[in-house]
């Protein structure tokens, strides 16, 4: 159990401390990860950007994740059953919702800033934890096609299924729990207060 982000980041900050020193680019997962990827940055003396994909809910159940997308539209399963039974139409419309809502983002995070380039560098992909592990997948692929030289993966807590599955798209896994019996995120943290789209812009603008 974690206290908090702060807490989680803190601890994933020291399990990564190897990397200090080497200038890593930390790239945190909007929302709910961009505190932690400040404070992991600020530890280990590196750069901070955001990478942005977003969930693909099922339909009438939009809590319960078929996959993720990416900014250039690449669709991540959370598992090959997800796949199946989907509406082609629903589909499309979904995945163009949620890349307007990425361009949307992308504009109100960045401030007209560009992206930091990752090409040739130790890149630490953040998130709060991993559920189904598509969205940590999408992050993962956007960012290897951009040539880092080795890619990270660092969560403080992950379903034991979700962890093996993400593993092969990363160089190296950096996860503090991965409890047997693994149900929710928010239920590792003692408080998983809300991140809004504010608290995003100001964490990047400071850093």
């Amino acid at each position: 159990m974690f206290r908090d982000r702060n807490d989680a980041a803190d601890r994933l900050a020291r399990a990564l401390e190897s990397f200090q020193g080497r200038s890593p680019l930390v790239l945190a997962i909007p929302r709910g990860a961009v505190p932690m990827g400040r404070r992991i940055a600020d530890a280990l003396g590196g750069d901070l950007d955001v990478v942005l994909v977003r969930k693909i809910g099922a339909p009438y159940q939009p809590e319960l994740a078929l996959g993720a997308i990416d900014e250039e539209g690449g669709m991540h399963w959370a598992s090959p059953e997800a796949a199946q039974g989907v509406d082609p139409m629903w589909l499309e419309h979904e995945k163009h919702a949620q890349l307007a809502l990425l361009r949307e983002r992308r504009d109100r995070y960045r401030a007209g800033r560009p992206a930091i380039d990752p090409a040739g560098r130790v890149v630490i992909v953040v998130d709060d934890g991993l559920a189904t592990g598509s969205t940590m997948i999408a992050a993962l692929h956007a960012t290897r096609a951009r040539s880092p030289s080795l890619l990270i993966c660092a969560v403080p807590v992950a379903a034991p299924d979700s962890l093996e599955r993400v593993s092969p798209h990363a160089d190296e896994v950096v996860c503090l729990e991965a409890p047997e019996h693994f149900r929710a995120v928010s239920l590792h943290y003692g408080h998983f207060e809300q991140v809004d789209d504010a608290d995003v812009e100001r964490l990047l603008a400071e850093h």
